[in-house]
């Protein structure tokens, strides 16, 4: 597991439509955030794979005894049932983009509750 970089020279000038489309390109759906400083998120795990990019600020993200400080244009995989927390470092907001990762699983759960909902009020067998 490993922290990517915005890289300049390949990708161009940093900004919220460039690297939304790059997530976005990896086959992930994008939600926007505005976390304030000091905000920290306690050990948890996702049921989907994610991705954490910064557009802004510094992020602190550990699992388990290894951390990765992302700063702007940074990003990080975290695979499904991976054990994580985070933290908002230093004086500055975090502008975070918090992505899933597209599948034909991803909103299965979701459809299924609804579904088993429907059911036992009509009386669906």
């Amino acid at each position: 597991m490993n922290a990517e970089r915005w890289d300049e020279a390949r990708e161009g000038r940093l900004s919220e439509a460039a690297l939304r489309r790059k997530i976005e390109a990896l086959g992930y759906i994008v939600s926007r955030y505005v976390f304030p400083r000091r905000t920290r998120f306690e050990t948890h795990t996702h049921e989907v794979e994610r991705i954490d990019a910064v557009l802004s600020g510094r992020l602190r993200v550990s699992f388990g005894a290894r951390s990765f400080i992302l700063a702007p244009g940074d990003y990080i995989c975290v695979p499904a049932g991976a054990e994580h927390e985070a933290e908002v470092i230093g004086e500055e907001n975090v502008i975070l983009f918090d992505a899933i990762k597209v599948s034909s699983q991803t909103f299965q759960p979701r459809q299924e509750t609804v579904l088993t909902r429907i059911r036992s009020r009509l009386r669906i067998p």
